[in-house]
């Protein structure tokens, strides 16, 4: 399970995976509060990409993603 440590491999990869194969792809989100580290994992069974951090400002980033695989989610496909 390769953990990313920079933001933009991280999100390249997780788009890759999803557009590889929606129907598989899955976005996991999830809070600690007691260390205050918020974790993203995308997966497809196979290939598990995971991303954490503690820092604020990575959450508008993470915002940002989650729209953004949205739009591809709710795009009609040419």
């Amino acid at each position: 399970m390769p953990q990313f440590q920079t933001w933009e491999e991280f999100s390249r990869a997780a788009e890759k995976l999803y557009l590889a194969d929606p129907m598989k792809a899955r976005v996991v989100l999830k809070y600690r509060h007691t260390d205050g580290s918020l974790c993203v994992k995308v997966t497809d069974d196979v290939v598990c990409l995971v991303y954490r951090t503690d820092q604020a400002q990575d959450v508008k980033k993470i915002e940002k993603f989650h729209s953004q695989l949205m739009r591809l989610m709710v795009a009609k496909e040419s």
